[in-house]
């Protein structure tokens, strides 16, 4: 890790895609078959995956099952949220975590200087982080009161 902490070193590269398209079903097994709670939805453009929204569990929950819709007749399209905040990967952790909480999301998108997606970052990952650094902070209290008992014997 860098003194300078940036989104693309804290976020998870491996990332479990959709296309909008793809039936909601689908997309729900797929976030079940891969232990996740969103789909990053992507296009196909010169080679490249590119994000064009992104699909929460939570949205299938409020848009279908909420008010009873059939899931069987509806594609990704249907119900993901296009209005993204999306990250750059050279984005500071500060920015990413002012661009969270301006926007009241726990997951965002990270792309490369391409437009390509190369991770998604939650807010769990921002969690774990800051967690570390406050450990080490912890670390540096400690190591001074020990420091003072061995100097002051």
């Amino acid at each position: 890790m860098s003194e300078r902490l940036t989104t693309g070193e804290i976020c998870t590269r491996h990332v479990t895609v959709a296309f909008k398209r793809t039936p909601l079903n689908g997309a729900a097994r797929l976030m079940r078959e891969n232990h996740v709670g969103c789909l990053v939805v992507v296009d196909d453009v010169a080679g490249l995956q590119t994000v064009v929204g992104i699909l929460t569990d939570r949205d299938i929950v409020t848009a279908v099952v909420a008010v009873d819709l059939d899931p069987a007749l509806l594609l990704v399209e249907d119900v993901m949220t296009t209005d993204l905040i999306i990250a750059r990967e050279d984005d500071s952790l500060i920015d990413l975590m002012h661009s969270m909480r301006r926007k009241g999301v726990r997951r965002i998108p990270v792309v490369g200087a391409q437009g390509e997606l190369v991770g998604v970052v939650t807010l769990d990952d921002v969690l774990d982080i800051l967690a570390q650094q406050l450990g080490l902070l912890v670390s540096a209290i400690n190591s001074e009161g020990q420091r003072e008992r061995q100097t002051r014997r």
